[in-house]
């Protein structure tokens, strides 16, 4: 196979920041330069290492990947998130990652925002700010100001993101199936896996438009809300790779002394940030997964405000109602149905010992359950619980890997907020809540409420529709009637081409024998074969009439 000469270059580029940060061992594993392991132990480097006591083994992983550029900055982000593949440490030390990339020239932006408008953006824009408000590994963002005065923010891909993009993650398949064959202990991290789900996520937020269409459904879900805002997207000027969205003001959600002064209740952002996000789960089924501190605002009165919507999440109906049981059930300690609902969502394979999952379960959850309630983390405890299931091929599917993400981020910031927020008490009304609403009489009276409509629309139509399957019913009895009828007409013609076969089969048999006696001795055959044959064929033939006699009568 040819390789490209800038994915070789990149390939040697990588290669030596890995050496760089004391990741040799990743090079020398693989079957190309596993023979020259060797050649370490001339190196200065290596004994120098030996002495100086080394920055631990997920720090120096994080560092390369800082230095290996932007995409695998969000790799790295994305891999921290599967804590129930990666030990906590390394989930820890990946989730340090920062997505800052230096931004590129203004007349560079420019000039991709008017080649997506087809026109000069001074014919849209009284104002645009040359220096970008922020700029990430996958876009940059700019401020401005619409012909009718409203404050926007330009938001434009990276120029070439696109070829960039396809180039490492050619690479990171690459170094996936090498770690795969080559490290066992890395074999169980899935690394293909892993690297898939990436690229759907980043090739995800290659599309403007998609992110668009994300922040309208929020928007929409929380209109007239005081806890949560959505800005507003402006369509006329948002385009696959240029969005344009409503300015929003606001302090980082991070910056806790700006929030004490201004006089906002902590345990008030702490315990909204929880409930935002169960209704954005359970009573809107599409919730931000990217919920970090630095996508979060808040605005003096409290209220919170989202940005970047690149990646959103949601669960089916059924997967739903199976978390919420689940989740309620853990609250009461029923390990027992835990492990039902388990096998019964399809989360584990149906043949699963219900009792062995339900004593691996109580084994990660006593010890959990021992600490205060305002002590227990929500996050870490769905971590464990599918860590547990992971040993019981429990396939994590997508929708709960970016649940569980968001939850991380929502507990982690609430905490930093509140540091005595308790999630369980703050969630356990909420499902309940819920659960009352899905299961209990209401939610009886709603689902008939909801199918009364399409029901009273052919109401008129019944007696027609009823008279229509009599009908029917009857046209089909007669159709079967006669084919029953047929069938048996072609029984009885095929029982009668039976017989008379068979007893033309005997007549031609005795009319032979008799044949053979009068003038085969002799002439045909000798005469003791020739009477044996005869005798042979009459008692055949004679069978053979007896047996059509008999069926005949």
């Amino acid at each position: 196979m040819i390789v490209p000469i800038s994915q070789t270059l990149r390939l040697i580029h990588i290669n030596l920041v890995l050496l760089r940060h004391g990741l040799d061992e990743l090079i020398f594993a693989t079957h190309l330069f596993r023979p020259l392991r060797f050649l370490l132990w001339f190196s200065p480097l290596y004994w120098w290492r030996k002495r100086k006591r080394m920055t631990p083994y997920p720090a120096r992983v994080r560092e390369a990947l800082e230095d290996l550029g932007p995409i695998f900055i969000k790799f790295g982000q994305l891999l921290s998130t599967r804590r129930d593949l990666l030990p906590d440490d390394w989930a820890e030390e990946l989730a340090r990652l920062q997505d800052r990339v230096p931004p590129f020239p203004s007349e560079i932006a420019r000039g991709l925002i008017e080649k997506a408008w087809g026109q000069p953006i001074d014919s849209v824009l009284d104002d645009f700010s040359d220096i970008p408000l922020a700029s990430a590994s996958i876009a940059q963002v700019h401020t401005g100001r619409l012909k009718d005065g409203r404050s926007v923010i330009v938001k434009v891909l990276r120029p070439g993101i696109a070829r960039i993009i396809d180039r490492d993650i050619a690479l990171m398949y690459t170094f996936a199936r090498l770690v795969h064959r080559y490290s066992k202990e890395a074999r169980r991290l899935r690394p293909i896996e892993v690297v898939a789900e990436y690229e759907k996520t980043i090739y995800g937020e290659l599309d403007l438009q998609r992110e668009a269409a994300n922040a309208s459904q929020l928007r929409r879900n929380w209109m007239h809300s005081s806890a949560l805002y959505i800005p507003d997207v402006y369509w006329d000027w948002t385009r696959p790779t240029v969005m344009v969205m409503e300015r929003i003001y606001g302090t980082p959600v991070s910056d806790v002394g700006t929030l004490k002064q201004q006089g906002i209740s902590m345990r008030l952002l702490g315990e909204r940030g929880v409930e935002i996000f169960f209704t954005q789960v359970f009573r809107d089924n599409f919730f931000h997964a990217d919920m970090h501190p630095g996508n979060i605002f808040v605005e003096s009165n409290g209220r919170y405000i989202s940005v970047d919507f690149g990646i959103v999440g949601s669960l089916t109906e059924e997967d739903q109602r199976y978390l919420a049981e689940n989740l309620l059930a853990f609250f009461e300690r029923n390990y027992r149905r835990v492990a039902e609902l388990h096998v019964e969502s399809g989360w584990v394979p149906r043949g699963t010992r219900v009792d062995e999952f339900e004593a691996a379960i109580r084994t990660v959850s006593e010890p959990i359950f021992e600490k205060p309630l305002a002590e227990i983390s929500f996050g870490h405890f769905l971590v464990r619980l599918f860590q547990t299931a992971r040993r019981f091929n429990m396939e994590i599917q997508p929708q709960l890997v970016l649940l569980e993400k968001t939850l991380l981020n929502i507990e982690g910031l609430g905490r930093q907020l509140y540091p005595e927020l308790d999630l369980w008490t703050t969630a356990k009304p909420f499902m309940e809540r819920w659960m009352k609403e899905r299961i209990g009489p209401r939610a009886l009276l709603r689902r008939v409420r909801s199918n009364f409509g399409p029901f009273a629309e052919h109401l008129p139509d019944l007696p027609m529709l009823a008279y229509r399957v009599l009908e029917n019913m009857e046209s089909a009895q007669q159709e079967a009637r006669a084919m029953r009828e047929e069938q048996a007409r072609l029984q009885r013609e095929l029982r009668e081409r039976r017989t008379l076969v068979g007893a033309i089969g005997g007549a031609v048999l005795i009319i032979c024998a008799t044949l053979l006696l009068l003038l085969g001795p002799g002439a045909l055959v000798e005469p003791l074969i020739a009477q044996i044959l005869a005798a042979t064929a009459f008692v055949i033939g004679a069978f053979l009439l007896a047996q059509q006699w008999r069926a005949a009568g």
